[in-house]
């Protein structure tokens, strides 16, 4: 049902909305279709009366994890999902499809590369999305930070949105009136500026680690927790010192090998981990209620 619509059709509006309505009332994924359909052939929803695909009854929301970045990190993604969802039951909990594309290049070293490097990257990012896309997910998420870099052009590709998850820690850091965050990232995703840009456009001054510092936040994820080991508390404790002196109100955990790292050791609230900020937009997006406490 999803493939119904390769042209426009011929004729009246009348025509037209008959047609993506067939598609819409079989919900989920066909009724995605359809309201990308309607934009491009250029009929507003509202005249095709598409409002009734907001009650979560009549759509089978699927989160698709676009992960791999690494495997870890996913599986704590997935486990937050899991601890954030308000269930009391199997069926309460998320529809989610993951995959998890543990081969996609590295993208701190395709960003700091060559322009043929950062295009291999984003054409596996594209691929993955469009084959979660095609398995009938209304929305994506990508619980890695770095890959962020190419998600904007990603999204001009698919039809289902993409969850950005920079932009909405940047947003929920300035709804908490922070005004000075310290990033903790790695270097392609410091030097890019991808989490300076979001706070700005919000009139936030984000603030990097010193070279030192940055030194030790890259081995605390490369040399720690992507080669499978404890991260080492030290190495932390030697960056939020970095963040203090700076002047810092709080902290990003800005890798999610970093939430990885959060997960096994205790942290003070003084941080905010990107990567739950995406579970609980994830959540959301597929009309499942958040668990009291993560509200």
């Amino acid at each position: 049902m999803s493939g119904c619509l390769p042209s426009a059709p011929q004729g009246r509006q009348s025509a037209a909305h008959a047609i993506l309505r067939r598609c819409a009332a079989v919900g989920g994924f066909a009724a995605l279709r359809a309201l990308r359909w309607a934009s491009i052939w250029g009929l507003r929803p509202t005249l095709l009366s598409f409002s009734f695909l907001e009650s979560s009854d009549l759509v089978n929301y699927r989160l698709g994890v676009l992960g791999g970045m690494g495997p870890q990190a996913t599986n704590t993604f997935y486990q937050f999902i899991i601890d954030r969802t308000d269930a009391q039951r199997d069926q309460e909990h998320v529809n989610a499809l993951i995959l998890s594309d543990s081969d996609m290049p590295d993208r701190t070293a395709a960003i700091l590369g060559s322009e043929a490097s950062r295009e291999r990257v984003y054409r596996r990012l594209l691929a993955d999305a469009q084959l979660l896309e095609r398995a009938g997910c209304t929305v994506i998420a990508v619980p890695c930070n770095t890959s962020h870099y190419f998600l904007d052009r990603v999204q001009q590709e698919v039809g289902i949105p993409i969850l950005h998850m920079i932009r909405e820690t940047a947003k929920a850091l300035a709804a908490q009136g922070r005004k000075r965050p310290g990033i903790l990232a790695t270097d392609g995703t410091i030097q890019t500026g991808l989490y300076q840009k979001e706070f700005a456009a919000l009139g936030i001054q984000a603030v990097v680690p010193t070279t030192q510092a940055q030194d030790q936040v890259m081995s605390l994820i490369y040399d720690d927790v992507k080669a499978g080991r404890d991260g080492d508390p030290e190495k932390f404790a030697d960056i939020h010192r970095d963040l203090i002196a700076q002047g810092c109100d709080c902290g990003v955990l800005a890798c999610t090998e970093l939430s990885v790292f959060a997960s096994q050791t205790r942290l003070p609230p003084f941080y905010t981990d990107a990567m739950a900020v995406l579970a609980d937009r994830a959540i959301q997006a597929c009309h499942k209620p958040l668990r009291d406490f993560f509200q």
